[in-house]
């Protein structure tokens, strides 16, 4: 047959075309078949005309003549990296190798497709033993990558910098250095590195993409979407460009568009997974949830285990009402990753649809416990909880999530879903939160709207709101409890209490209720009422933990703290099975100062249950508190292993590391509760406390002013800046601070605090204006006014600050450090009787407090009864032998009873201390008298 006879039949299937040209492809002029050199070289320029597909067929084509040939195992291998099929470019790099090709030259390809299959440690052991020559930089770069994939930051940068001494400018060293940056959470560094990158490599698409990437994680969409049209421009072909552009696209609901990107990417690489996922999403966000599945089916396969599909396709499947299939998926995704809070979510949103409440509160449970900032999530809980009856539960939760979002009067609608990356896990999940959304066809919204106006005070719209709920739930005990707490916010208690008593009058035991109505009889001075209806409860439910520790709390709250241990500990007893209750005895030992009580709790729980995290915090806090440091640092890490993306366990490590004067340990934990929750203010709060104490009060003012950007309605930044301005004597910035920090929360401690300020900027009429004005408005509150009464004290006010000790003893008449105080004032005055009668009754309510036996001796010494009060003083300074001033009291005392030789070796010993005190010139002249 001559060559003008070969013909090719035009064919409907596409099937039957592909291998014809496969053939086509593989035949000289007349037919006959090219040897293996010249396939090599056809691939080469095919590659350079941008036909890698075709380069690919040439490629095997030459293998299957000759599969020994490391170098076309090595440009097979390269192109496999570039189309994204690394588990096949790996195969043909390690092929290229055992061939005999020189490792400098193919290990860079093969790292490559080792970091992208995740083996970051086999890239530092196969490239430890570097040659200079060759890539270099390009392997010291692939080494850096790999070491910040593994967490180790300074090696990593370190390694970026090699490679850029090696070659200044490099584009992927430089994209390293930014990685570095945000893995400190610094972002205007990384984004410097990214210009810089841009800026010498101007016509390199990876790095504009980079750039891009970086522009669309701070949320500017404008200018991430401008450099991918600039990737693109560069390199046409840039699939990464197209398919980040659709996400956007997607996420602003610009579907036209994106779908125009995707259609490209398709025509570049029909076969490329990241896209099929990402038009499933698109398909998704479009309510086309039917043909989202089928796509999403295909995805898998050919790739089960890819993640982010499996999770969307659970996600389409709830939303194509599928239950028992979404449950599938879901579960899927989470024997993977158990801890992904989205999947968490949307898994007890599939079981609320199943109407299997107690197995949503089972799955929310765990991440109940860890996270901290996520008002979904708890409204996910309350729902869960109202479902199950535990309507104490319930409405605890729901306060949460309003107390987190306030201005999000629909928290319960789901949200939308966040932004999808191309197969990995994190920014799959955040995509998928901006396609999606969950159910709420119970009113949800309503209740967090009542709440929201609650939360801002404004009582009248909360009511609106509940009495348009209550229409159509009449009988819902919830909503009536939740008016009665709209009533006790306009202190209309009548109409309160009519409220809670609706409540049980449809359910006699709910609990919130009743509870309400417990603190209306707190808040009127009966607390034997309050006692007797959680005494009502146990009649019914002896094993009531609720009510236990209800009356624990009264007990409390009356300084009587046996009795609460023995209500806590009943609780406990009670409910020998329920950890609950166990947990919270424990605490309760810790609280009062008996942690070996609670250590020999905590090691019984940890044995029943080696694995709660609960038990596991609790033996760590224990051990703590008995002074066993290594083994409380040990219970913490553990509990920080087992929440690795928990920015609270990180935190409470770096307490410990505090606590152990280990201060690189405490930066270290600080640093990783950052990189898992780059706004968690408590670390950052701690960071400040750890720059004060290296003596870089700068940064800490720094991280102070950060604070306030994260979290603007909240006091600490400002609160903390105050702080430090004090400490710097900058008393006028300080008051400030504290000024505007009042502004976001008005409480007694920063109103104390501007009051300092205020007082040493040299504005003390101001400052005493402010706190007697905000004891007019909030009389009860006793810290404020003991303050004031001793600043009256300080400066001699006596009258005043009787005036203001009176006050607090008409609310406490046994606070024994008030009645020590008018003690003292009412000796400065001479009045001795009105002295003694208060001391005597300070010293029956605390007879071993030094201060109380130093005053009550102290005025009998001067009324003559001097037996009675050196045997006093000889208490108190036995007590504490450091104070100077008890030790003068005491020796006059032995003065006066006679005892001169032991007065004056009392005062020979106070005097030659050189301890400062304000009578030291009467001791003097009491010690030359002698």
């Amino acid at each position: 047959m001559s060559c003008s006879g070969i013909a090719i039949t035009q064919m409907k299937s596409t099937t039957i075309l592909a291998p014809m040209m496969a053939v086509i492809l593989v035949l000289s002029a007349c037919g006959k078949p090219m040897d293996a050199q010249a396939l090599v070289a056809e691939a080469k320029q095919y590659q350079q005309q941008g036909n890698d597909k075709a380069a690919i067929i040439q490629l095997k084509n030459a293998l299957q003549q000759n599969p020994n040939d490391p170098e076309v195992r090595y440009l097979l291998g390269t192109l496999y990296n570039k189309e994204g099929n690394i588990q096949s470019a790996e195969k043909e790099l390690n092929k290229a190798l055992d061939l005999g090709m020189d490792p400098v030259k193919v290990l860079p390809g093969l790292s490559q497709a080792w970091l992208g299959m995740g083996k970051f440690q086999q890239v530092l052991d196969e490239t430890e033993k570097l040659s200079e020559e060759g890539n270099f930089a390009e392997l010291l770069t692939l080494r850096g990558n790999a070491s910040l994939a593994l967490g180790k930051i300074e090696e990593a940068k370190a390694l970026f910098e090699q490679a850029l001494r090696d070659k200044p400018g490099f584009a992927g060293a430089l994209m390293g250095m930014a990685r570095c940056s945000l893995a400190r959470n610094d972002i205007e560094s990384a984004m410097n590195f990214s210009e810089e990158a841009v800026k010498l490599n101007p016509e390199n698409s990876d790095t504009v993409l980079f750039r891009g990437d970086l522009l669309r994680a701070q949320n500017k969409i404008d200018e991430a979407l401008a450099d991918y049209d600039k990737a693109i421009k560069l390199n046409p072909e840039s699939l990464a460009a197209y398919i980040n552009r659709a996400t956007i696209l997607i996420s602003t609901k610009k579907f036209k568009a994106a779908q125009a990107d995707l259609d490209a990417v398709r025509k570049i690489a029909p076969g490329s997974l990241p896209a099929a996922y990402t038009q499933a999403l698109l398909d998704f966000s479009q309510g086309k949830h039917v043909v989202a599945l089928e796509t999403l089916q295909q995805v898998l396969s050919s790739a089960p285990d890819h993640l982010p599909s499996v999770l969307l396709a659970g996600a389409t499947q709830f939303a194509l009402g599928s239950l028992p299939q979404a449950e599938q998926y879901v579960d899927q995704y989470l024997k993977k990753i158990p801890n992904n809070l989205y999947a968490i979510k949307l898994m007890a949103s599939i079981q609320l649809k199943n109407n299997q409440a107690k197995q949503a509160v089972t799955t929310l449970t765990p991440a109940l416990k860890v996270v901290q900032q996520d008002p979904q999530l708890f409204a996910l809980a309350g729902e869960a909880y109202m479902r199950a009856r535990d309507f104490t539960k319930a409405t605890e939760y729901f306060e949460k999530a309003g107390e987190l979002s306030p201005d999000n009067v629909a928290l319960y609608t789901a949200m939308a879903m966040s932004k999808m990356g191309q197969g990995e896990n994190e920014s799959a999940i955040a995509d998928l939160e901006h396609a999606t959304q969950l159910d709420d066809k119970s009113g949800r919204a309503g209740i967090m709207l009542v709440l929201t106006h609650l939360q801002q005070r404004e009582f009248d719209k909360a009511l609106k709101v509940v009495k348009s709920q209550l229409a159509e739930q009449p009988d819902n005990p919830l909503l009536h409890n939740l008016e009665g707490g709209v009533y006790l916010g306009k202190k209309d208690l009548i109409k309160a209490r009519a409220s809670f008593n609706q409540a049980l009058s449809i359910q006699p035991d709910y609990f919130p209720a009743i509870s309400n109505l417990a603190r209306i009889d707190l808040q009127e001075k009966h607390p034997e009422a309050a006692q007797q209806r959680f005494e009502e409860v146990l009649k019914q439910d002896k094993k009531n933990v609720q009510a236990m520790n209800a009356l624990a709390g009264i007990a409390l709250s009356q300084g009587n703290k046996e009795k609460a241990t023995e209500w806590l500990e009943k609780a406990s007893q009670e409910n020998p099975d329920e950890l609950p209750p166990a947990l919270q005895l424990g605490a309760h030992y810790l609280a009062i100062n008996e942690p070996g009580k609670s250590l020999a709790l905590a090691k019984k729980l940890q044995g029943i249950h080696p694995d709660n995290l609960s038990a596991i915090e609790l033996l760590a806090r224990a051990y703590l508190a008995t002074g066993d440091k290594d083994a409380a640092l040990e219970n913490f890490q553990k509990l920080a292993a087992r929440l690795p993306d928990s920015a609270p366990a990180q935190l409470q490590l770096a307490q410990i590391y505090a606590s152990m004067q280990n201060t690189r340990a405490t930066a270290d934990s600080l640093k990783k509760a950052l990189a898992i929750k780059p706004d968690f203010w408590e670390a950052k709060l701690m960071q400040a406390q750890l720059a004060v104490g290296d003596g870089r009060v700068d940064d800490a003012l720094s991280i102070a002013r950060d604070i306030q950007k994260q979290h603007e309605k909240l006091p600490v930044g400002f609160e903390l800046e105050g702080d430090l301005q004090m400490r710097q004597k900058n008393a006028v910035a300080a008051a400030t601070a504290y000024e505007e920090a009042l502004t976001k929360q008005k409480t007694g401690q920063l109103l104390i605090k501007l009051h300092t300020a205020l007082s040493q900027s040299g504005k003390e009429k101001q400052a005493d204006q402010r706190v007697t004005q905000w004891l007019k408005e909030n009389p009860a509150d006793d810290g404020v006014r003991m303050y004031l009464a001793g600043v009256y004290l300080a400066s001699k006010k006596y009258d005043p600050a009787i005036r203001e000790y009176k006050t607090i003893l008409k609310q406490h008449p046994d606070h024994a450090a008030t009645l020590n105080n008018l003690a003292w004032i009412y000796q400065q005055k001479k009045d001795f009787a009105t002295a003694l009668d208060y001391a005597e009754k300070a010293y029956k309510q605390a007879p071993d407090s030094p201060a109380i036996l130093d005053t009550l001796g102290w005025i009998l010494v001067e009324q003559g009864d001097t037996k009675r009060g050196v045997s006093l003083l000889q208490q108190a300074v036995a007590a504490v032998p450091e104070a100077a001033e008890i030790h003068y009291h005491y020796a006059v005392g032995l003065y006066k009873s006679g005892n001169t030789v032991e007065a004056r070796q009392e005062l020979e010993k106070l005097l030659s201390s050189d301890k400062p005190f304000s009578q030291k010139d009467e001791a003097k002249k009491l010690f030359e008298s002698l």
